[in-house]
C-alpha cells in the first residue's frame, strides 16, 4: 500500500486546512518544491497535490508552484493534482507540465459530460476525487452538500474509465480523528478500480487498520497534517505498509 504525502498549496505555500476551511490554514512550508523534494528523499512513491485557491476559484491559481514541484520530481514518481480543473485545456497543460494524474472533483459531479470527455481524451490519467459526509457527496471545496450517493456516483465514473477514486471523509479531514475505514472499505468493495483513502489519517494505527483491505482495492492512503505535525513518522508508515524503495514509480492496479 502506498503512503502518499499531501502538499496542499495556498498562496504559493504548503499548508493544511481543517475540514477544508480556508481560514484555518496552517503554513508548514514557504517552499512547496522543497517539500516535494523532502518526501522524495524520504522514499515517497507518489505525491498528492492540491491547488486550494484553484479549488475555490474554479480555475488554476498556483501553477508556478506546481511547475516547480514537477521540475524537482521529474519522472521519478507519479504526481497527482487536484483543484480548479474544469476544462480539457487545463488537463492537457498540467500533463504537459509533468503531472501524472489529474484529479477531477466538483466538475465530475456537476458536469459528468466533462469527466467523460476527459477520460476519453486522456485515458489512464484521470482520477476522481469524491468527498463525502455520511455517504453523500459534497462539492465546491466541501461547501455544498449534494444528494448523490458516493457509491452510486463512483460506479458511474468507473464506467467512464477513470483510473481510481480518491475517497475523502470530510468530517474527518485535517482533524486527526482517524480514517473512516468502514466507509472506505465499503466503497472499495463495490468497485473494480482502485480506491485511495483520504481524510483523517492520524497515526500508524490508521495505516494498520487499512492494510488488511489492500486486497479489496485500497491501494494507498493520503496523509497530510499527521505527517507535518510529527504524529505520523513517514518512514514508520512506509515500513508498516510494506513499501520498499525498489517499488518506487510502479503503477498499482486493483486485482
Amino acid at each position: 500500500m502506498q503512503i502518499i504525502p499531501a502538499i496542499d498549496i495556498k498562496d504559493g505555500h504548503c499548508v493544511r486546512l481543517k475540514q477544508g476551511e480556508m481560514h484555518s490554514a496552517t503554513v508548514f512550508s514557504e517552499d512547496p518544491a522543497a517539500m516535494a523534494q523532502h518526501w522524495l528523499e524520504q522514499g515517497a512513491q507518489r505525491l498528492h497535490l492540491v491547488d486550494l485557491n484553484g479549488a475555490v476559484a474554479g480555475v488554476p491559481k498556483n501553477e508556478l508552484a506546481i511547475r516547480e514541484i514537477t521540475s524537482v520530481i521529474g519522472e521519478e514518481i507519479p504526481v497527482q493534482l487536484g483543484g480548479g480543473i474544469r476544462d480539457l485545456d487545463t488537463i492537457e497543460r498540467y500533463l504537459d507540465d509533468g503531472i501524472t494524474y489529474v484529479i477531477i472533483g466538483t466538475a465530475a459531479v456537476k458536469n459528468p459530460g466533462f469527466l467523460h470527455d476527459a477520460c476519453y481524451a486522456f485515458p489512464g490519467h484521470i482520477i476522481v476525487g469524491l468527498d463525502a459526509r455520511d455517504g453523500k457527496v459534497a462539492t465546491d471545496g466541501w461547501s455544498k452538500m449534494t444528494g448523490h450517493d458516493v457509491v452510486d456516483l463512483a460506479k458511474k465514473f468507473q464506467d467512464y474509465g477513470v483510473e481510481a477514486i480518491i475517497y475523502t471523509d470530510i468530517g474527518r479531514d485535517g482533524m486527526l480523528t482517524g480514517v473512516n475505514v468502514e466507509a472506505t472499505v465499503r466503497l472499495a468493495r463495490e468497485l473494480k478500480i482502485p480506491v485511495i483513502a483520504s481524510g483523517g489519517i492520524a497515526s500508524i494505527k490508521d495505516i494498520e487498520a487499512l492494510l488488511p483491505y489492500e486486497k479489496e482495492g485500497i491501494i494507498g492512503a493520503i496523509a497530510g497534517r499527521a505527517l507535518y505535525e510529527g504524529k505520523l513518522a513517514f518512514k514508520d508508515a512506509l515500513k508498516a505498509a510494506g513499501q520498499r524503495p525498489e517499488d518506487r514509480g510502479q503503477k498499482t492496479e486493483k486485482g
